[in-house]
């Protein structure tokens, strides 16, 4: 299976090509791909700017399409706010655009979406037949797969992979909670009641190789834990995995004066289950959140060059 990969140098990208092997990485900055387990050939591309170059994507059988600017660094201007649609929506427009100029293009298109997609639903238990939310990330998710879903015109088999709250060691939101936690000023956010879609890294790379692989998976994949827990029950877990209390609730108001609009994605409540995923013969590796956070510790830096 020849596989090509946007978001190569990202957390999810490098965890994926290690599992892959001469994969196509598509990226701005090709240089630091090279010598990158898994990378066969990287080319260059600007992905909200033009069509994907034809040279990558020849004789490809699977596309992974993960690019993206970083939603959770710095706060939401007018302009970083451009640059997270335009990253996801105009590059899977030109991404697609590149598939359409082929001769024959791939059998799968797996292109990364978010939880984000369905908003803040309070206690309402989500799935892929879940109705989109509102908000601004809840936009720009259903954009993102509508341009995604586009390929299926051209008779690709399309997956978009909801993802949760990513928990790896070194990376992800996991790295940015760590700090104050191991400082003993961890807590919960908020009220804490709001639910937490988390999931562990091995398993996010887990369902997209099973979206690729799969072919009763087409269209939505939640990609999170089987077990969803509050804010609260999340601090109370990451506080005992680095044996610091986790006392210190962050008021609402301090978030919104310390992150701006982002707080609203930290507040938001997201009670998401993988259905498809465990439908269609996923298993999780680590469902646990207990266990996960343990394996997370003990694992090494995954953005580690």
């Amino acid at each position: 299976m020849q596989a090509l990969i946007t978001g190569g140098t990202g957390l999810l990208g490098r965890e994926l090509l290690a599992h892959l092997r001469d994969a196509v990485v598509l990226s701005r900055d090709p240089a630091r791909c090279s010598g990158t387990r898994g990378v066969g050939r990287a080319l260059r591309w600007d992905p909200a700017a033009e069509p994907a170059p034809l040279e990558g994507l020849q004789g490809i059988d699977v596309v992974f399409n993960l690019a993206g600017e970083s939603v959770a660094e710095g706060r939401w201007t007018e302009e970083k706010k451009r640059r997270i649609r335009d990253s996801r929506v105009m590059g899977t427009r030109n991404l697609v655009a590149g598939l359409r100029a082929l001769g024959r293009p791939p059998a799968v298109f797996v292109s990364a979406s978010a939880v984000g997609y369905y908003g803040d639903r309070g206690d309402e238990e989500l799935d892929e037949t879940s109705t989109g939310g509102r908000g601004f990330l809840a936009e720009v998710c259903a954009e993102w797969e509508r341009e995604a879903l586009a390929a299926e015109a051209l008779g690709i088999r399309v997956v978009c992979v909801r993802i949760g709250i990513v928990l790896a060691q070194g990376g992800g939101a996991l790295a940015r909670m760590l700090t104050p936690f191991k400082l003993g000023a961890g807590g919960r956010l908020g009220s804490g009641k709001q639910w937490m879609p988390w999931i562990h890294l091995d398993d996010v790379v887990g369902v997209l190789v099973h979206a690729s692989r799969t072919a009763a998976v087409r269209g939505a994949i939640n990609a999170v834990s089987p077990h969803p827990v509050t804010n609260a029950e999340f601090t109370r877990a990451l506080g005992h995995a680095v044996h610091r209390p986790a006392f210190l609730p962050v008021p609402k108001t301090a978030l919104r004066i310390a992150f701006g609009e982002l707080s609203e994605v930290l507040l938001a409540s997201q009670r998401v289950l993988p259905r498809v995923a465990e439908r269609t013969g996923y298993t999780f590796k680590h469902p646990a959140l207990d266990r996960a956070l343990v394996a997370v510790m003990a694992a090494p830096d995954r953005t580690a060059a």
